[in-house]
């Protein structure tokens, strides 16, 4: 498949990675080559955690709360370097296809972002969350009334299905596709049901009046969350160009496209036949948004700085380049917004080759991550992680297994006693990294930590348009490689079933670290059948702590996205699920 929305902040994440050397140092942070300086005890990023709770019918009810001082009109200014991959809703997997997703394209179920980041689960087009049966195999879900494509027609309950069934199309590649699993029991869906087009409906899709119900091959408690993803949007039957609907999708959100230059240009209007009181979720201040392609992210962040023109009532989707954070942060640090992304870096150990488990703790004790984390920026990087599990996911908790918090900069010296006292001095670690400017720092810093700690090192660079190809090879040939997450959705299960379950160790699988542990396999399998989300979520806090113990992988940190806009936009925030600002809830100053 094309990259998930995870992969996309990983792909991003690596972009970052090859030219974030700020000069300017940071509270915290080490600035020795080897990484083991004292940096003292760091706070854990649990204030930083985003509360997400299952809305009723009634949190489900628009209009959207008002944004204090906020008023309707005027136009909006985006400088993007890249167009959209995707518009079409079945075709959207990317999070930055999603920012756009969210003003054109609405769900059975979504996110209520409050003022202070934390997030419910509510009913977008459904009257609520829907209805579970059968422990999580059965889900129903009712329209709303009132909810029209931008034609004024009614989106029905066949449109809804229509989307679903439309994902099992041969051309429909890019797009999530656990629904499909669920609705057919098989990974390889498309020999059960081969989509619409053929006049026949899939059987695991029933629908009734404005109700329409999902029977799936396995449990999903958390199945409503799921159907948060632009994947599963609906799709009109009457309008569906098949592979054209890419270039103009019918709009069901609050605005439609008016005008597509691919490449160049898109345009926003609202969507008259959008009706707010359906809504609780985007608010929908501008009248108008105007896109502007192919401006490098460098252009933008100066433009931005500059504050001249229509570039007042301008905002850039892509971070701030570290060449100009320092500038940003000080000339127009009331223009910044700062928080944590969803992404989660760590550094994956190869369990299939470090099969040692002293030798695992060895090098998370001995790793440098203060010192790796001033090279990559300071703290615009991220705050210091602590497990796999970021913040953003429903039931976060803080642990510290490896007492990172306590000495971020890493210890060789106590990791050296560690591998003397097992017998493993000595113990040879290929160590693959990035062909690039500012992972060749890293490496030499890297390298001093774990000779210090009394490793054997070799160095492997690796171009890094083939950095997945290499490292997720299963005879890969590397002992330690970086790696990042982030959830499809927020709860525990597409964080840890992808990147630990014993089944994803194969072949270009995503279980990076090749663990095979049994306890962790019925603890996946346990969180994942538990009907009661709030059980599961402490199910899946308590496995951040158990995967973490098993020394598969070297916490790193959660990463942060910066952002730059106009002085003629208010309030200006990042959507905790795409890392990028919220379009429906900005508004333009008088």
């Amino acid at each position: 498949m094309s990259f998930s929305r995870r992969n996309f902040l990983i792909a991003t994440g690596v972009a970052a990675a090859a030219g974030s050397v700020l000069t300017a140092c940071s509270s915290g942070d080490s600035n020795s080559g080897g990484g083991n300086s004292g940096t003292g005890k760091q706070e854990a990023a649990q204030a930083n955690a985003t509360t997400i709770k299952i809305g009723t019918a009634e949190d489900s009810k628009g209009p959207a709360p008002e944004v204090s001082g906020a008023k309707k009109g005027g136009t909006v200014y985006l400088l993007n370097d890249d167009d959209f991959s995707h518009l079409d809703p079945q075709r959207i997997y990317y999070a930055w296809n999603s920012l756009a997703a969210m003003v054109l394209s609405r769900t059975l179920t979504n996110y209520k972002v409050a003022d202070d980041g934390s997030m419910t689960l509510v009913g977008d087009l459904a009257t609520d969350t829907g209805t579970m049966k059968d422990g999580g195999k059965t889900w129903s879900f009712t329209l709303k009334d009132g909810v029209k494509w931008e034609d004024g027609s009614d989106i029905t309950v066949d449109d809804v299905r229509h989307g679903f069934e439309r994902g099992f199309a041969n051309y429909i590649t890019e797009g999530a596709n656990y629904a499909q699993q669920w609705l057919t029991g098989s990974t390889d869906y498309r020999k059960s049901y081969s989509g619409p087009y053929s006049g026949k409906h899939l059987k695991s899709i029933e629908t009734s009046g404005k109700t329409i119900t999902f029977h799936l091959s396995e449990a999903r408690p958390d199945f409503n969350y799921v159907l948060a993803m632009h994947s599963y949007a609906p799709t009109p039957v009457k309008k569906d160009t098949k592979q054209n609907y890419d270039k103009k999708p019918v709009s069901s959100g609050p605005y439609r496209i008016k005008s597509h230059v691919t490449d160049k240009s898109m345009v926003l209007v609202r969507n008259e036949h959008w009706d707010a009181a359906t809504d609780p979720i985007r608010n929908a201040y501008p009248d108008q948004f105007d896109f502007t392609f192919g401006i490098e992210a460098l252009t933008a962040a100066d433009r931005l700085l500059a504050d001249s023109g229509n570039d007042q009532y301008a905002v850039s989707w892509r971070t701030i380049p570290q060449e100009r954070i320092q500038k940003a942060t000080t000339e127009a640090k009331e223009r910044t917004f700062e928080t944590l992304g969803n992404g989660v870096s760590v550094y994956w150990i190869n369990t299939s080759r470090v099969t040692d488990k002293t030798v695992r703790e060895a090098l998370i004790r001995a790793w440098p991550t203060a010192g790796i984390r001033q090279l990559m920026g300071g703290t615009h990087r991220g705050d210091y992680a602590t497990g796999i599990m970021s913040p953003l996911v429903a039931g976060y908790k803080t642990q510290d297994v490896w007492g990172k918090l306590e000495n971020p900069a890493g210890d060789p010296a106590a990791a050296k006693k560690l591998l003397e006292k097992a017998g493993k001095t000595g113990t040879k670690i290929v160590y693959a990294y990035q062909q690039d400017e500012t992972q060749a720092k890293i490496k030499v810093v890297v390298e001093n930590a774990l000779k210090a700690a009394g490793f054997e090192v070799v160095t492997k660079g690796i171009d890094s348009t083939t950095w997945y190809d290499q490292v997720g090879k299963l005879d890969n040939g590397f002992d330690v490689y970086w790696g990042g997450w982030s959830a499809d959705w927020p709860t525990g299960y597409s964080v840890f079933d992808p990147l630990f379950a014993s089944k994803n160790v194969v072949d270009q699988g995503q279980n990076y670290s090749h663990l095979k542990d049994p306890a962790v396999d019925a603890a996946i399998k346990a969180a994942t059948a538990e009907p009661d989300q709030d059980k599961a979520n402490e199910m899946w806090a308590a496995l951040d702590k158990q995967v973490t113990e098993t020394g598969a992988f070297i916490p790193d940190v959660y990463m942060k996205r910066i952002y730059l806009h106009g002085s003629k936009l208010g309030n200006v925030k990042m959507d905790p699920n795409f890392d990028g600002c919220m379009l429906y809830k900005l508004y333009v100053k008088s």
